[in-house]
């Protein structure tokens, strides 16, 4: 018996692994010593990665659709009832200001600029007779006793009444006069009629009464506003003179520039952006009212701000934040706002946040605040 047990115990030593060692349970655990004789594991855990926070400046780009419309447009109507006689100009007419588009034609303005005539010649002949009226009763008061003082006095009303009415007859008539100046429409500006509405014949008047379409719509389009709406978390980053770049459907693979002129300086109520213009010009035509633009707003940064890459950012569900490694080897949330993206990079802004601090590469939620980093 007792050989057979030393026999035994030889087998077992024979085949355990001299780099084995036995648990409490009696299994083995597989490693290597050191040089001093420590025991390290094979496949060491390491912590999450990290990196130090700095500031740089991040520009960007900002694609808004955008509207061209002409930098005046104006609807031409007739101002007083009437027939138009002749059309000088049509759809696509380049015209200038001042120049003739069409006439028209009321009789009953005519009848009254003669009986407007009439009536301001007639006053000043009651006028003419009451002034020598009164010259000749002053003239003969120059002979004490022959005139009152009150004769004189209403002579000289009854010739200042005269005057006023004529005043007034003379203005009637201009009135008329001027009123039939107005059946002629004139261009008011340089541009092009991009409609046209009536043919000779046609009944026309103001705007509700004879006419519910104008008689033309006439635009300036060499000159034109690119008008956009600029989001409000962005409205910093472009100010006055500023150059954009934008592209249209009709000529996709060419890039036109433009100035920024014109700033609302106001959000809209319902957009909560800010209206935007800048002067395009287009001598050829090339550019046209009403084309849909898509514009490229460089958004430069101003001043210096942490960029992290955009993994170190926790969209948390109830806050925002990144995890900093504490000098003690702890996890820190720190609650950020971001701002721009871009190549995976994103501006944050914080309280806590210092240059130099450490910050977890790829944030997770799993990594919980306060808690020991490997």
């Amino acid at each position: 018996m007792l050989a057979a047990a030393i026999l035994s115990s030889g087998l077992w030593t024979a085949c355990s692994n001299p780099g084995e060692k036995k648990d409490d349970a009696g299994s083995t655990t597989a490693g290597h010593r050191d040089s001093g004789g420590a025991r390290t594991p094979d496949s060491a855990k390491s912590g999450p990665a990290t990196f130090v926070l700095e500031k740089g400046r991040l520009s960007t780009s900002l694609y808004v659709p955008g509207e061209l419309i002409a930098f005046q447009q104006v609807d031409l109507y007739a101002k007083v009832n009437s027939f138009v006689r002749k059309v000088y100009a049509d759809v696509g007419s380049e015209v200038k200001e001042g120049q003739l588009l069409a006439t028209m034609e009321a009789p009953e303005l005519q009848s009254q600029l003669s009986s407007a005539e009439s009536r301001m010649k007639s006053q000043q002949a009651i006028y003419i007779a009451s002034k020598a009226n009164y010259d000749r009763v002053v003239e003969t008061a120059k002979t004490p006793g022959t005139i009152s003082q009150n004769d004189i006095d209403q002579a000289n009303a009854r010739q200042e009444s005269d005057n006023a009415q004529w005043d007034a007859a003379k203005a009637a008539y201009n009135e008329v006069a001027e009123t039939l100046k107005y059946l002629e429409v004139r261009a008011p500006f340089n541009g092009v009629i991009s409609m046209r509405n009536v043919n000779p014949g046609a009944y026309v008047g103001p705007s509700g009464k004879g006419s519910e379409l104008p008689l033309f719509t006439l635009q300036e389009q060499k000159h034109m506003r690119l008008v956009i709406s600029v989001p409000e978390a962005y409205t910093g980053y472009l100010s006055d003179r500023d150059k954009v770049n934008f592209t249209v459907k009709a000529l996709p693979n060419r890039v036109f520039t433009a100035q920024v002129r014109r700033l609302a300086g106001a959000l809209d109520n319902h957009l909560r952006a800010e209206r935007t213009e800048m002067d395009v010009y287009s001598n050829d035509k090339t550019l046209l009212p009403g084309m849909v633009a898509e514009v490229e707003l460089p958004l430069p940064g101003k001043d210096s701000s942490f960029i992290v890459p955009g993994t170190a950012v926790v969209d948390g569900t109830e806050r925002m934040f990144v995890i900093r490694e504490t000098a003690d080897h702890r996890a820190e949330w720190v609650d950020v706002k971001t701002g721009r993206s871009q190549g995976g990079r994103t501006e944050i802004f914080g309280k806590g946040l210092h240059e130099g601090d450490r910050l977890v590469k790829t944030g997770t939620e799993e990594i919980r605040d306060g808690s020991q980093l490997p």
